[in-house]
C-alpha cells in the first residue's frame, strides 16, 4: 500500500503534541496548499500539530500536483470507486500518525478542501472509532446511498461552502447535510455568500472555532 507523507507544522509552542489535525488537499494540489493555514491556526490551538499529506496519485488532469482519485470520469459510480480505493490509504496514514504521537482517535481532526473533503467525509464515518471531528470546505458527500448502513463512527462535521462555487456546486452542502443528519452524524453548515471555490477569512474563523471545540483546546 502507498504510504502518504507531506509537510508538517507545529505545535506552535514547540511542546508536546496533544492533538493532531490531518489536512487533505484538493485535486491538482499538494500538502503545501493547506499546510499554509496551520501557522494562522496554531497559535490559538496549543499542543496541536498539523500534517498535510500529498495525495496517493499524481494528478492525471494537470502537469503537477496530486489527487486522492481520478476525476476524469465524473460518473458517480466511478468516483465512488475512486474514493473507496483512497480510503484505506488515508486510514493507514491516520493510524500511523496517531501511533507516532501516542494519541487516540478522539485527539485527531480531519480538515478537507474540495476532493479532500469528499475523501474525509467518506473515510471518517467508516472508521472503527470516531475521530474528534471533520471540517470540510467546498466539498461533497460520496457514497451517500450506503452511509447509514456503513457508518461505524459518527464524528461531528462542519461544512463551509461558497455560494458562487463553480467547481463543486453550492447545493452539494445541503445534500451532504441531509444525508449525514439522517445517518445520525451531527453536522453544521455555513454558506459563504459570493465566495467561489476557496476558503475565505470567515471560513478560517469558523473552522478554528470548530477545531477548538472538538479538540477541547
Amino acid at each position: 500500500m502507498i504510504e502518504l507523507d507531506g509537510p508538517r507544522f507545529g505545535p506552535h509552542d514547540g511542546g508536546e503534541t496533544t492533538a493532531l489535525v490531518v489536512m487533505l488537499h484538493g485535486v491538482g494540489a499538494d500538502g503545501n496548499d493547506l499546510i499554509g493555514i496551520a501557522p494562522m491556526w496554531a497559535p490559538l490551538l496549543p499542543g496541536v500539530a498539523f500534517v498535510a499529506p500529498n495525495g496517493p496519485e499524481p494528478c492525471d488532469m494537470a502537469p503537477y500536483g496530486y489527487q486522492w482519485f481520478s476525476l476524469q470520469d465524473r460518473r458517480s459510480e466511478t468516483m465512488l470507486a475512486g474514493v473507496q480505493s483512497a480510503a484505506p490509504i488515508v486510514n493507514a496514514f491516520i493510524d500511523r500518525e496517531l501511533e507516532r504521537h501516542g494519541l487516540g482517535p478522539d485527539r485527531l481532526a480531519l480538515v478537507g478542501f474540495s476532493q479532500g473533503t469528499m475523501t474525509a467525509l467518506y473515510t471518517a464515518p467508516r472508521r472503527p472509532a470516531p475521530v474528534a471531528g471533520v471540517l470540510g470546505y467546498s466539498g461533497a458527500l460520496m457514497g451517500a446511498a450506503t452511509l447509514a448502513a456503513e457508518a461505524t463512527a459518527r464524528p461531528p462535521v462542519m461544512l463551509v461552502h461558497g455560494t458562487d462555487d463553480q467547481i463543486v456546486p453550492f447545493q452539494a452542502m445541503a445534500a451532504a447535510e441531509q444525508v449525514l443528519s439522517s445517518a445520525g452524524i451531527p453536522v453544521e453548515t455555513f454558506a459563504r455568500p459570493g465566495l467561489a471555490h476557496g476558503i475565505d477569512q470567515d471560513g478560517l474563523r469558523l473552522g478554528l472555532g470548530f477545531l477548538k471545540h472538538v479538540l477541547s483546546v
